[in-house]
């Protein structure tokens, strides 16, 4: 029997990108938002520590499901393995997806 998929999930979080990995990824109910559950980290019991890994493994210590906009959202993968999640400044231009104005659209009618 196959292992469940892994999935890369990176996005833009406060001036940052932020990679994690994640074993569920879905639509959301609530508009607009993709849902992440079941997020994969490596074994805290390493001897070198990546501090942006351990600010990762604490922000999401606990959380058990996450919602992220969609417009956050810059590539969904899905991978083989578990890598190490990392948190980096943004360089340059992020620019978020192109929404509607109003949701839900009006009948003009």
């Amino acid at each position: 029997m196959a292992s469940k998929p892994i999935y890369r999930v990176v996005f833009y979080n406060q001036g940052e990108i932020w990679e994690l990995y994640a074993r569920e990824v879905f639509q959301s109910d609530l508009w607009g938002f993709i849902e992440v559950e079941a997020f994969v980290f490596e074994d805290a019991s390493k001897l070198v520590v990546d501090p942006s890994t351990e600010k990762l493994r604490r922000t999401f210590d606990g959380v058990s499901r996450s919602y992220l906009p969609m417009n956050a959202i810059m590539r969904i993968d899905e991978v083989d393995r578990e890598g190490t999640p990392k948190a980096t400044k943004a360089e340059g231009k992020v620019a978020e997806f192109p929404r509607p104005t109003t949701w839900p659209p009006r009948d003009n009618g």
